[in-house]
């Protein structure tokens, strides 16, 4: 029997935005670790003041590309520059439509000639694999699929990201000498516990650190010499329930829907017709209270997450036409938006009431679905989507990060948030009954850390966000 398509089950469905928006799955799960080490206030107040250990090991898929063309494969997909890359550096990967719209983001790690990793959410892995399945392409592609989908529970690599104020005095104690200098994104080779860890220069919570990785086989003798070194510099494991939080702080936003379900481009047809009904696209659910009339209305463009000071001109690849098109344009900005404190009291308080109750908060992420759409107004007017909410136990404050337009963009200046799905909410299972609501936000910087934006002054997190620190 012949495994069903995603463009059939598109076809079956109908109305494609009804069907995402109840699909049985909700947010992104965190296998492997537990929900809390401790408590996920202690956790998060710890990346801001301490140490912090996320085990990355389990929940994103790889896709190790190796052969004589991957390099030109990887650009010819890529909106940004490689002039200059080289092995033993990384860069953000982010591969759009012919029609210009983000397919996803992942970190692509240079790891030797001819060899190159991509690690992520997988919509952007599959775009590569159909590329090279269905291209010219001197190529070979192995997916290392995320702990969720096997059954085995093994890995092709573990991954730590080591984050905080202590972070790099935890890295010295550990390598028993002082760590690399190394610029952000480049990359080295270290001996922990005897073992050979590749080491990214990165940031992912708004403080200077690295992602350390190498061999499964190596897992417990690394995360064991790191929880020692940390013992003296308040190092504090981070569980799966805190794990996405750190985005609210950091600025990335982590759910751009891949624009894929329509188009008429042959490309994207055959696209469609090439990943499989059970793919992610096929899976994946949309939530919040913005409900355009066509799923194009969920498509976003690179300017519109932040990545437009990364497209670049200088090599031709997919959606290049598109994109120049769309370069001179007015597009949306992303912000953080700060709740009112009254009105977020408000809604959390209507859990008590026997009727006319919100969608619930859950803490620390807040979000009930893989992409979260919730419509940001001004005046009544319609000037944007949040994608993305949750509390933050070192701002004190309910955040979401946003898209907004333009116009709007006015740090201090404040704008309505719709809470909640419209006509009592949709069928998936983490949807209860309930009201919409209307919260109060602040516009504000992204990334709404201080320590972010002074730290990622130099890359993609704060380059084109047109904020004022």
């Amino acid at each position: 029997m012949t495994e069903q398509t995603l463009q059939q089950k598109l076809d079956e469905a109908g109305d494609i935005v009804h069907f995402l928006r109840n699909q049985q799955v909700g947010p992104n799960v965190y296998p492997g670790v537990p929900a809390e080490y401790s408590n996920w206030r202690s956790e998060q107040r710890a990346w801001a003041e301490t140490a912090v250990l996320f085990n990355q090991s389990y929940h994103m898929a790889e896709l190790l590309v190796r052969g004589p063309d991957a390099f030109r494969l990887l650009e010819y997909l890529a909106i940004n520059s490689f002039k200059n890359f080289a092995v033993n550096k990384a860069k953000q990967f982010v591969p759009v439509t012919p029609d210009g719209y983000v397919i996803g983001d992942v970190i692509l790690f240079y790891q030797a000639e001819e060899e190159f990793n991509l690690v992520g959410r997988a919509p952007a892995l599959e775009w590569v694999e159909f590329h090279a399945a269905t291209g010219d392409w001197d190529v070979t592609v192995e997916r290392d699929e995320r702990t969720a989908l096997r059954t085995d529970g093994k890995r092709r690599h573990y991954r730590f990201q080591l984050q905080g104020p202590n972070a790099m005095a935890v890295l010295e104690r550990a390598l028993g000498q002082t760590p690399p200098d190394l610029k952000f994104f480049n990359m080295t080779h270290i001996d922990i516990a005897g073992c050979d860890v590749t080491a990214l220069r990165h940031g992912m919570a708004g403080q200077p650190g690295y992602e350390l990785y190498g061999p499964w086989e190596d897992y417990h003798a690394v995360h064991a010499a790191l929880v020692e070194a940390g013992g003296d510099h308040g190092l504090t494991l981070v569980g799966g329930r805190t794990y996405s939080s750190n985005t609210l702080e950091s600025g990335w936003l982590p759910s751009p829907l891949p624009a894929i379900y329509t188009g008429s481009d042959p490309m994207l047809v055959q696209y469609r017709e090439w990943l499989a009904a059970k793919s992610y696209e096929g899976m994946c659910s949309i939530g919040g209270s913005y409900v355009p009339d066509t799923v194009d209305g969920y498509y976003m463009t690179p300017w519109d997450i932040g990545y437009g000071h990364i497209v670049k001109f200088d090599h031709d690849f997919v959606g290049r036409e598109a994109l120049e098109r769309m370069k001179d344009q007015p597009h949306r900005t992303k912000v953080t938006l700060a709740m009112d404190d009254a009105d977020v009291t408000r809604v959390m308080s209507s859990v008590f009431a026997e009727g006319g109750r919100a969608k619930y908060f859950e803490f620390p992420s807040a979000v009930y679905s893989m992409h979260p759409f919730d419509e940001v107004r001004c005046d009544g007017k319609l000037i944007g989507v949040s994608t993305w909410i949750g509390y933050s136990a070192n701002a004190g404050k309910m955040l979401s990060l946003a898209m907004i337009d333009p116009d709007y963009v006015d740090m201090g200046k404040k704008v309505t948030l719709v809470w909640g799905e419209p006509d009592g909410g949709t069928a998936k299972p983490t949807v209860e009954p309930h009201e919409q609501v209307e919260i109060t936000a602040v516009i504000s910087p992204v990334p709404y850390s201080n320590v972010a934006r002074d730290s990622y002054a130099d890359s993609w997190r704060q380059k084109g966000v047109g904020v004022s620190a």
